[in-house]
């Protein structure tokens, strides 16, 4: 499993584009030099106030996020570009969503959030820089090539563009740049992750992690793992997830040749594939003594031949969501209840149930007829063990009995239980 720590430096990242906008608004930087050089130039680095300009954030994750909300401390209105932000999350923000296009007319400042990726890649070029609003200023303390330097230093020079201030290039290290030769930009050596808290962050995230991964848990930061970044809402459903895959592999006794997973409801609208990731960590957990992670799970399903179908549904006839798990002869499905959210299985094979997954559960599919319920809890109640909890499920194939129990039960008692007339079957399962 190989991790990173993505949010060490957020705060780090923020509070240097902050300074570069600061730096930028006030030139502090070129202040600074004239004067040490032995010029007292107050008229000549006249800036401008922050108070009631217009922030372009292009990008609103998590570092522009941070930055727009320092922003908005300095009375600046926020306007931003981001496809992948609801207008909900952004108006709880303060911030007016609006096309690329349409930020670089209206900003006073623009400042840069975004993955170098190749559709960002000189997204900040002379085409765009053509529409902007007369004496903008931007930021990138981002990543270097999203920002044409050409193209922005011919735009500083020819005054469609105020100034700029730069943390990152599109060659690093780099000593050389059109822009290094403009009174009006205030250039920095990418030092947005460069303060001791953030390194200090790095090392305690990283050695978290480790922990984490020791213990077999899910592991937030994986670069490996698909969708490593659980959502708020899936997070919770990991724990269950995994438990109903190893219930379910202790249930069906053998692989199937396919695995349905299915996710119902409010589940269904978020990225599930780190679910499925736990499912398969249970089932192959429960059969197998080698170690099983969210990275090599998937591994273990190709190489046992198991094919993997994931589905969602936003419909849910009763739970807010709903994990399913099929193969073979038998399901089993559990959600999340209540306001603490408490796990619960809600079907096996077929009958509605409703308990509690346990450390040790027995599950009895029986005939429908009198006296089952009594004669399993007698012959449990005779060789000590002890019913905390039990459900019974009926359908037109008969019943199920799901009872959590204190203590695992002996496997002559299971032969006794196995042996009786309307007993169809018996499976003991370990939570």
């Amino acid at each position: 499993m190989v991790v990173n720590a993505p949010q060490s430096n957020i705060l780090s990242a923020a509070e240097h584009a902050m300074a570069l906008l600061l730096a930028q608004a006030r030139n502090v930087p070129q202040a600074h030099a004239a004067l040490k050089a032995g010029k007292w130039e107050r008229s000549k680095w006249e800036g401008v106030e922050l108070h009631g300009k217009v922030l372009g954030v292009v990008g609103l994750g998590r570092v522009g996020a941070l930055v727009a909300q320092r922003a908005s401390a300095f009375g600046m209105k926020l306007v931003a570009y981001d496809p992948y932000v609801a207008e909900d999350r952004a108006r709880q923000m303060g911030v007016e969503l609006m096309t690329m296009d349409e930020v670089i007319a209206h900003a006073d400042f623009l400042t840069v959030h975004l993955p170098k990726t190749p559709e960002t890649v000189g997204l900040i070029g002379a085409e765009l820089l053509s529409k902007a609003k007369p004496g903008l200023r931007i930021i990138n303390t981002a990543r270097g090539g999203i920002v044409d330097e050409a193209a922005l230093a011919e735009a500083v020079r020819d005054g469609k563009i105020a100034g700029a201030g730069l943390d990152v290039f599109a060659e690093e290290p780099t000593t050389e740049s059109p822009l290094f030769s403009l009174d009006s930009v205030v250039v920095t050596p990418h030092l947005g992750a460069s303060t001791a808290e953030a390194q200090d962050k790095a090392g305690i995230t990283i050695a978290e992690q480790v922990l984490l991964a020791l213990a077999g848990d899910f592991v937030p930061y994986a670069v490996n793992v698909n969708a490593a970044e659980a959502s708020e809402t899936v997070r919770p459903f990991l724990p269950l997830a995994e438990r109903l895959g190893r219930l379910y592999a202790q249930l069906n006794q053998s692989l199937p040749k396919v695995l349905d997973l299915e996710y119902q409801g409010a589940l269904a609208e978020y990225d599930t594939r780190i679910l499925t990731l736990s499912v398969l960590k249970g089932v192959f957990g429960a059969g197998t003594e080698e170690p099983v992670s969210y990275v090599n799970a998937p591994q273990l399903a190709e190489e046992r031949g198991v094919e993997v179908r994931e589905t969602t549904t936003t419909a849910a006839h009763e739970y807010v969501n709903l994990v399913v798990v099929r193969g073979g002869d038998h399901s089993i499905a559990g959600t999340l209840s209540g306001p603490r959210g408490e796990a619960r299985i809600t079907n096996i094979d077929g009958h509605d149930i409703d308990v509690p997954p346990a450390n040790h559960m027995l599950v009895v599919h029986n005939d429908d007829q009198p006296g089952q319920i009594g004669f399993v809890g007698t012959v449990l109640g005779d060789a000590g063990v002890n019913i905390n909890d039990m459900h019974v499920g009926r359908s037109d194939k008969g019943a199920t009995m799901v009872l959590a129990i204190g203590s695992p039960v002996p496997p002559e008692v299971l032969d006794r239980l196995r042996a009786a007339d309307g007993i169809l079957s018996v499976y003991a399962l370990t939570g």
